[in-house]
């Protein structure tokens, strides 16, 4: 493992995504390997159903079926995303959040799944973009509030 970490390239990228509060080297360094070139995934929808994050589904007379995880996936970086999405909220404050919010739905390993998945998200995110992490603070989001937009250009 460190001459893989002692290559410059593979070392830069595995650096960037441990940025990401709760990402390690372990994990950074197979998602970098299993991965390899990242723009090869035009979504992250796609990244996620690669790693096995996504139902299997089919369709069948206009109806959509969804099932359980799809069984067309890389079973490695599955599991090291499970693995780490389930000790990543206590390091990390937005994957805290994720993982409350589902399991007031009242499902464990949904949770997991929901934390596994914004996981992929971010790790898109900085190895597209070639930047740290920066997390999102209350004043980078945006709240638009459309009532009060239409009353105010309502004119009535």
């Amino acid at each position: 493992m460190k001459e893989l970490v002692s290559n410059p390239e593979l070392a830069d990228r595995v650096g960037r995504l441990r940025s990401i509060a709760g990402v390690g080297v372990i994990l950074a360094l197979t998602w970098v390997l299993e991965i390899g070139e990242v723009n090869r995934f035009a979504s992250i929808r796609q990244a996620q159903s690669y790693c096995g994050l996504t139902s299997a589904q089919h369709h069948s007379s206009g109806i959509e079926h969804r099932g359980p995880i799809s069984k067309q996936r890389n079973k490695h970086l599955q599991t090291m995303l499970i693995e780490a999405a389930k000790l990543a909220p206590r390091f990390n404050g937005q994957l805290a959040a994720v993982h409350r919010r589902e399991l007031e739905r009242g499902n464990r390993n949904r949770a997991t799944l929901a934390v596994a998945r914004k996981m992929v998200a971010y790790l898109m995110a900085v190895d597209k973009s070639g930047s740290p992490f920066e997390p999102r603070t209350s004043e980078d989001i945006v709240v638009v509030d459309h009532a009060s937009e239409h009353a105010a250009g309502d004119g009535s």
